[in-house]
């Protein structure tokens, strides 16, 4: 873990979607009946993060909520998955979006910011507050969804002090509201060059595949 902490002080650092019998529409209407309930019982996956959620340099179908959506399709469970990461996103333009993006119906919510608060080195404070506002709205709204946490770790060139409470944030947050928590989103991966891209920080359709992995060790028990 501190070999991929310490991998990270370069990787991170730059991290800132013709029959017409009477038999043949009565089974039209029984076909649209059933798909109709089968909709109506379809349950949706909300992922809102950053540049690592939107899968940046990768295909959409290549990036870690996609493969989750495979996954979760090759098991015939009831959800849909939708991608709503956003590259460069910081924990207070996420606040600030949260409300729009909330539009929709949200059953389960993983929330995937704080990495650029980090790069920047917005006081942890000032995002572990941002954090807690975006699910406060996410529960007002929809006090049935069930939430999961991704943690995320800084370099530490930032300071000691600073990466140790920034990674703090993340438990602490999701111990507070019952959300279900992927310890770090980029294990074995952070700092691993063959499973990043050129730029060194956004993961190769690999290493999106270990990120899926990673979040469905913890996704798969919310279910």
């Amino acid at each position: 873990m501190h070999k991929n902490i310490f991998c990270l002080a370069i990787s991170l650092f730059i991290l800132t979607s013709c029959g017409g019998n009477s038999n043949d529409k009565t089974e039209t209407i029984k076909n649209d009946s059933q798909s109709t309930s089968h909709n109506a019982q379809t349950k949706n996956i909300l992922f809102f993060g950053n540049s690592l959620t939107a899968g940046l340099g990768v295909e959409p179908e290549e990036a870690f909520p996609a493969l989750i959506g495979d996954k979760i399709d090759s098991l015939n469970l009831p959800y849909k998955v939708t991608n709503a990461g956003l590259s460069g996103e910081t924990t207070a333009a996420g606040k600030a979006r949260i409300n729009w993006i909330l539009k929709q119906k949200v059953d389960v919510f993983v929330l995937e910011l704080g990495a650029n608060d980090g790069l920047r080195g917005i006081p942890v404070s000032e995002t572990e507050k941002n954090l807690q506002a975006i699910v406060d709205q996410v529960k007002i709204k929809y006090p049935d969804a069930k939430l999961v946490m991704t943690g995320m770790q800084v370099p530490p060139n930032m300071g000691s002090k600073y990466a140790t409470d920034f990674s703090i944030i993340f438990k602490k947050i999701a111990d507070k509201n019952n959300m279900a928590l992927v310890p770090f989103l980029l294990e074995n991966v952070g700092g691993v060059s063959k499973l990043n891209q050129g730029d060194g920080i956004h993961p190769t359709p690999e290493g999106h595949k270990i990120l899926a992995e990673n979040v469905w060790a913890v996704l798969k028990d919310v279910l």
